[in-house]
C-alpha cells in the first residue's frame, strides 16, 4: 500500500524547490542485532519508491525481525497531463514524496541475526535511488 497523508491543509502546496539539507544527527543504539539503512546524499523519495524497499527488505528476512520506516512522503507534488495545452490552472496531485537530507535513517530493522539482515537491507537499498550505507550494531 503507497503511502500517504490523509488529510493535508492545502490540496495542492508549491513544488519544493531546494534539495534537503545535511542533516547532523548521532544514532543512539541500545539494542543487539539493530540495523539501520542511512542516507549519505540528499534527494528525494516517493511513496512508490519507499514502499519497493519495504516489500524487497520484508522477502528476504522472511518476515522476520521488526523494520520500521523512519520516513513518511508528505509533500504532494502535481503534475498536467502531457497533451494538455497551457493554463487552465495547476495539474492534479500525482504523487508524494519524502525529502531525505544526508545523514538520515530510512529504515530500521531489529531482532535479527546478520547475516540475513545486512543482506536484507542492501537488497533494499538497491531499489532506492540515492547512495545508502547500512549501520550495523
Amino acid at each position: 500500500m503507497l503511502t500517504q497523508p490523509k488529510k493535508t491543509k492545502y490540496r495542492k502546496y508549491f513544488k519544493p524547490r531546494r534539495g534537503p539539507g545535511n542533516l547532523n544527527q548521532t544514532h543512539k543504539l541500545e539494542e543487539l542485532n539493530f540495523f539501520a539503512l542511512i542516507a549519505m546524499e540528499s534527494g528525494f523519495l516517493n511513496g512508490r519508491q519507499i514502499e519497493a524497499a519495504r516489500q524487497n527488505i520484508r522477502r528476504k528476512v522472511k518476515r522476520e525481525g521488526k523494520l520500521e520506516i523512519k520516513v513518511f512522503p508528505d509533500i504532494a507534488i502535481s503534475r498536467k497531463a502531457s497533451a494538455a495545452r497551457m493554463g487552465k490552472g495547476k495539474g492534479k496531485v500525482d504523487h508524494w514524496v519524502s525529502s531525505i537530507p544526508a545523514g538520515k535513517t530510512i529504515f530500521t530493522l531489529y531482532g535479527i541475526e546478520a547475516e540475513q539482515g545486512v543482506p536484507a537491507l542492501q537488497s533494499g537499498a538497491n531499489k532506492l535511488p540515492i547512495k545508502l550505507k547500512i549501520y550495523q550494531l
